[in-house]
């Protein structure tokens, strides 16, 4: 509400805050006579921008007033996307400063309220823009646009590293993901100085659209760094697929949205070759891959050496890891572990498998004498974290639930997506 200030003329406080019969708001605004002062202030006002020209986006805004007995009342800086600058007046009042960082590349409107030595009222506006920043923190989402299963990370591809704690908050912050339907609470975590990925504690919701946005530019991350605009993601998923193998029984249990499918016989790695435990999510699907015990440092001639055509091949880790068709090994699936790591099974259930499956479907194997799938270094293993140890990779520490779809959004990751990068398809393991 206005106040009275020194030298305000009798009953004016009165009417500001009498019943607005003639439809006038309490709070004067720029459509509210009661804006205009009677008296316009003599409060001269100094800027530490001038009006009009480009100011350093690293540098605090300063107002000051420069003759005794005026003093600053009011003042608020916004840019031309609403954003509010935060600021501390002065005890005395003579003087305001920003103590938020202004954006790069954007145009701010200042307007600041004075009151003089005889309580004059009075209004200043400065307008200015802030100079681009030369080389800003770009953000590539992954993976590509399309439809993936309801264990697919989202992942953030950073332009130049950020080490520091504050600005990785401060990234953290203006990254955002939303779900519909609503995903359960989740957050980033960060990989490394440039690599991060989001998963909700649970998986997606089946037949959901997901978009990850990015709201950094023109943020300032940390000393002469700036956020740049990025094209957000959309991505949506299928049905829950999960594929879970019993390592100690030799079946894949096939389930669909929760429902039993099919229950298949496999094998998994025998002695010295221990199929890894744990959840992994399918990477890339290969029809024919030409899999060399050589390219996993098995001597040629050895008694475990292998060269292989191998049909109807899913991949799960980028060492080298699928789910394949084994026709040499029908006899012992379902009753031994035979193979030097991969899940092997029937061509007919290997095919089937392939055409049923999409990246980002749940592979999950139990009971295998193999160590657990590592989370970040060999494929999608996030989800072998719990939800403790996730948020521990979070500058922020804490879980947030992906808001509410607002309207539709396109693009897509970048040339470094993982399931995009062919170099890193070599066969591990038969």
């Amino acid at each position: 509400m206005p106040r009275a200030g020194r030298g305000t003329p009798p009953g004016a406080a009165a009417l500001l805050a009498a019943p607005l019969a003639v439809g006038l708001t309490a709070c004067s605004g720029d459509g509210n006579p009661l804006a205009e002062p009677p008296h316009e202030s003599a409060a001269k006002v100094a800027y530490s921008i001038a009006d009009g020209g480009k100011a350093d986006p690293s540098k605090p805004l300063k107002v000051t007033v420069k003759d005794d007995g005026s003093r600053i009342t009011d003042v608020t800086a916004t840019d031309a996307a609403g954003r509010f600058v935060a600021g501390k007046l002065s005890e005395d009042g003579r003087s305001w400063q920003s103590t938020t960082a202004l954006a790069a590349g954007a145009h701010y409107t200042v307007r600041v309220s004075t009151e003089d030595s005889d309580g004059h009222p009075g209004r200043k506006t400065l307008t200015f823009d802030t100079t681009p920043a030369d080389a800003g923190l770009h953000v590539t989402f992954g993976p590509d646009a399309g439809t993936y299963g309801v264990g697919q990370p989202i992942t953030a591809a950073l332009s130049v590293p950020v080490k520091s704690p504050a600005a990785r908050a401060v990234v953290e912050s203006h990254l955002q993901v939303s779900a519909s339907p609503a995903a359960s609470p989740g957050s980033w975590y960060w990989v490394d100085d440039r690599t991060l990925h989001y998963r909700p504690s649970a998986y997606w919701p089946a037949h959901a659209r997901i978009t990850a946005t990015s709201t950094l530019g023109g943020v300032k991350v940390q000393d002469k760094l700036f956020g740049g605009a990025d094209k957000p993601l959309t991505l949506q998923t299928g049905d829950r697929i999960e594929a879970v193998t019993d390592a100690a029984t030799d079946q894949m249990t096939f389930k669909d949205d929760g429902k039993v499918v099919r229950t298949l016989p496999v094998t998994t790695g025998k002695p010295g070759f221990d199929t890894r435990n744990g959840i992994k999510v399918v990477l890339a699907k290969e029809s024919f891959v030409q899999m060399k015990s050589t390219t996993v440092g098995i001597a040629a001639g050895s008694s475990d050496s292998y060269d292989l055509p191998v049909y109807w091949a899913t991949r799960v880790t980028w060492s080298g890891e699928y789910v394949h068709a084994a026709p040499w090994s029908v006899g012992s699936q379902g009753y031994a572990n035979v193979s030097h790591g991969c899940t092997g099974m029937s061509t007919d259930d290997a095919h089937w498998f392939f055409d049923h499956v999409r990246p980002g479907d749940i592979v999950q194997v139990v009971n295998s004498h193999g160590a657990t799938m590592t989370p970040f270094d060999n494929g999608f293993g996030d989800w072998n974290l719990d939800e403790a140890q996730w948020l521990k990779g979070s500058a922020l520490g804490k879980a947030t639930a992906p808001s509410a779809q607002q309207g539709s959004t396109s693009g897509g990751g970048g040339p470094m997506s993982p399931l995009s990068n062919p170099a890193r398809l070599r066969p591990e393991t038969a």
